[in-house]
């Protein structure tokens, strides 16, 4: 166990102080692990979460065309043409960021939206730092209200066996959709609040076209066959993976056959983010790891221990500290590590695991909200950002994450300790 130990941790600083390796750090650390005999050769094909990697997959192929579709700009233009000033059109903007990476990763929400924004601040002679980081910290909010607006939503999903609806409505309680929707609802005051003066009136002229609605489509099609497959009894594991696979590649073909050429494929193909893939391979076969040598089982005790047998008080510990350790460590390897931890926990003390998996999920992917490195939409934002001269310090994107982190974590804690306890 030792062993097992000491390399877990030194992937762990690895990823913390060295993000660029995070990729090469997991595959590295699995590997050792196999080598040495802590994580036995033939338990590699079932450790790894097939689904969780073909969802994401699928979801980022057709997301590459949605986004070049022109779709998300034309929605954008009907927004800015309902706003009436800078603060009108920030919120609404937020909203919709939170609204589309409800369905579609949080990253890509951010390249979405955020160039659009952007144009309206350069228009406007107006810095785009606050309405940048709104987007990207809306972005973050809601991506844990589906099944696949988030990768710690898929990750949850595949463990705990949930379909999409149960996000909505599972053992015949509200999922953890409202949770986060009533977060999202909390944060709008806060708008109003945090950009009370920008009151610059707007004039605009949508422009944007659509070039073709299959991926729009596609992507509404995934949606109702995920929750389509909800319904079916004693499906395969990898049933969503492959919806959401199949669905791309039909994508792929028929990009090719339109435009009599495969080249969309083969940009859609490098535009994957193969690099948070190779991650989650990696840490699924290191936390197999981990678990089969006894690390996850004494986890499970230090925190049942410090929660003790108050379900109050173990569920507020898994809350705001995930919400603290989310801030500087990246949510993925995180919620990986703490998905069988919780599950260790739920089965020693008897309580119900949705309660501890929502709390989880709260904390861990709204607390990358209170720091710029807590979250990859973050890291895409302030990077942005960078391009067009806009360095962004600690305190300018404290001062919108860390209210938007507060009223909706607060919000989502309450509503599932009401729910769920």
């Amino acid at each position: 166990m030792k062993i097992a130990v000491i390399l877990f941790v030194l992937m762990y600083v690895l990823i913390i102080f060295l993000p660029r390796f995070r990729m090469p750090a997991a595959l590295v650390t699995a590997a050792l692990f196999i080598v040495l005999g802590i994580l036995p050769l033939q338990a590699v094909p079932a450790a790894v979460n097939w689904n969780a990697l073909m969802m994401m997959c699928g979801t980022m192929l057709i997301v590459y065309f949605f986004i070049n579709s022109g779709m998300p700009a034309k929605i954008a233009d009907i927004l800015l043409e309902k706003s009436g000033n800078v603060r009108t059109v920030t919120i609404l903007m937020s909203l919709f960021a939170g609204l589309i990476s409800a369905f579609i990763d949080n990253v890509a929400t951010v390249l979405i939206v955020a160039p659009v924004a952007i144009a309206i601040c350069r228009e406007l002679k107006i810095s785009p730092v606050p309405m940048v980081l709104s987007i990207a910290v809306s972005s973050n909010l809601q991506g844990a209200a589906t099944l696949v607006g988030d990768t710690t939503s898929i990750m949850l999903g595949s463990y705990a066996e949930m379909d999409f609806l149960d996000f909505f409505w599972m053992n015949g309680r509200p999922g953890i959709f409202f949770a986060v929707e009533l977060g999202a609802l909390l944060t709008v005051p806060v708008m109003f609040f945090l950009f009370r003066n920008d009151t610059e009136k707007i004039s605009h002229t949508g422009d944007a076209e659509v070039k073709t609605f299959l991926p729009t489509i596609l992507l509404l099609l995934m949606i109702a066959m995920l929750i389509g497959a909800s319904f079916i009894p004693d499906k395969p594991e990898t049933t969503n993976g492959l919806i959401c696979i199949g669905l791309a590649i039909v994508m792929i073909i028929a990009d090719a056959l339109q435009k009599n050429s495969a080249e969309g494929g083969r940009n859609a193909l490098r535009a994957v983010d193969y690099q948070t893939l190779l991650l989650l391979f990696g840490l699924f076969l290191v936390i197999e790891g981990v678990t089969q040598a006894g690390v996850i089982d004494l986890l499970a005790d230090v925190i049942a221990r410090v929660g003790g047998e108050n379900k109050f008080v173990l569920y507020t510990v898994i809350v705001w500290g995930s919400v603290l350790v989310s801030a500087f460590i990246d949510n993925i390897p995180y919620v990986a590590t703490m998905l069988p931890v919780l599950s260790g926990i739920a089965a020693r003390t008897g309580f119900d695991p949705c309660l501890l998996y929502f709390g989880l999920l709260t904390g861990a992917t709204l607390g990358g909200n209170i720091t710029p490195i807590g979250a990859s939409a973050n890291i895409t934002a302030v990077g942005i950002l960078r391009k067009e001269g806009y360095e962004v310090s600690f305190g300018q994107f404290a001062r919108i994450g860390i209210p938007f982190t507060f009223v909706a974590v607060m919000g989502g804690y309450l509503l599932i300790w009401a729910l769920w306890s």
